[in-house]
């Protein structure tokens, strides 16, 4: 998965605990706000990247990865089918 900068999780982090003990001024609110949708933008990167290279088989060893991310996966280099 995408890694996320650590800066951006500490600020995040400080603004989490300045709001509970005492609030956040506009600019704050604004900042959160836009730390939060380019963490959920990176997470949501990786977690598709993640599920592009995912392979799933049974018990018996038959791989059943779902059509839709074999799919993904041919169209990014990733399969061979």
């Amino acid at each position: 998965m995408a890694q996320q900068p650590q800066a951006r999780l500490d600020r995040i982090n400080e603004l989490a605990h300045k709001a509970k003990a005492e609030g956040l001024t506009a600019a704050e609110e604004a900042e959160r706000k836009e730390l939060r949708a380019a963490y959920i933008k990176d997470f949501r990167a990786g977690f598709a990247q993640q599920l592009e290279t995912t392979q799933f088989f049974d018990k018996q060893g038959h791989e059943v990865t779902p059509k839709k991310i074999r799919d993904l996966q041919k169209k990014h280099g990733l399969r061979q089918d």
